[in-house]
């Protein structure tokens, strides 16, 4: 099973964590957050990084989302993209977490990555244009 570490400003992953352990009725297991403090050093915030992507870490590979692109949560974690063994997407959201939860299993980290791509990008809309 593909290991999914969220990486974000302050206490965003715990909350999305949260929410989605509500939604789907049990915590997802190999699943940890990662806070970003703006305060602590580069190097400090990679060794969070490290020791989450260690947590969950498998053969499947591992998983970082991140809050969004360009913000410290993504430009440290993608120090750690290695191809078929860890991947980044940025811009995670509730639907992209509870995707890749139900996915990881089943999937392969490339494929899994680029399909939750495509699906983030199709859980926004603007509700008056729907109407």
């Amino acid at each position: 099973m593909i290991g999914i570490v969220i990486v974000t400003h302050s206490q965003l992953g715990d909350a999305l964590i949260e929410a989605a352990e509500f939604i789907i009725g049990k915590r997802p297991e190999a699943l940890v957050s990662v806070s970003i403090d703006l305060n602590e050093s580069a190097d400090v915030l990679r060794a969070k990084i490290s020791e989450g992507i260690k947590s969950v870490s498998s053969e499947d590979g591992v998983l970082i989302l991140t809050d969004m692109f360009g913000g410290t949560p993504s430009n440290l974690s993608y120090s750690f993209l290695e191809e078929g063994h860890i991947e980044v997407i940025s811009g995670v959201n509730l639907p992209i977490l509870i995707q890749a939860d139900n996915s990881r299993k089943e999937m392969a980290l490339d494929k899994l990555a680029v399909k939750l791509e495509e699906l983030g990008k199709k859980r926004i809309s603007l509700e008056s244009s729907i109407i």
